[in-house]
């Protein structure tokens, strides 16, 4: 099973510990084979990527962008690098910068890759082009089933 995500980034601490508790039991039940798919950007991505990793799957990493690393926050690039260099394959895009449009290419990029996607979303819309509500449009547009995960008590900022 592949399965991409696609979420919220800088959650607060108390949201982050309810968000990782979901995706460890949205997985627990699976026993195919999972292969995440993931950019790796802070929040969201990261904590299914770990989540993944510790069910005994393997992750596929989306790179947006030859300067993506460089607009994450500095606090999260060496769980970022230690994350990469546990992918199975790493998917470059045709970027230089990290735009909204680099990220959202790579969503659909991932979209094509993927079984179905995981959006921990609150349902609002994006703040931003290439956001959650803009990559949950793309997989419907793709008939790509969409999971959305917002736990009781989440916020979004």
């Amino acid at each position: 099973m592949r399965i991409a995500i696609s979420g919220r980034r800088l959650l607060p601490p108390a949201t982050e510990t309810l968000v990782a508790e979901a995706l460890d039991e949205a997985l627990s039940p699976i026993t195919a084979d999972i292969t995440g798919l993931t950019c790796l950007a802070d929040g969201a991505d990261t904590l299914f990527a770990r989540a993944v990793l510790a069910h005994g799957g393997q992750i596929e990493v989306i790179v947006p962008a030859e300067q993506y690393l460089a607009g994450l926050p500095e606090e999260h690039h060496a769980e970022y690098r230690k994350l990469l260099a546990q992918a199975t394959q790493v998917h470059r895009m045709p970027f230089t910068e990290s735009t909204s449009e680099a990220h959202m290419s790579a969503s659909q990029h991932m979209l094509t890759l993927a079984d179905e996607i995981w959006a921990v979303w609150d349902g609002q819309p994006a703040r931003g082009y290439g956001g959650t509500a803009d990559v949950v449009q793309a997989a419907h547009d793709l008939n790509r089933p969409v999971r959305a995960i917002w736990p009781t008590g989440a916020t979004r900022d």
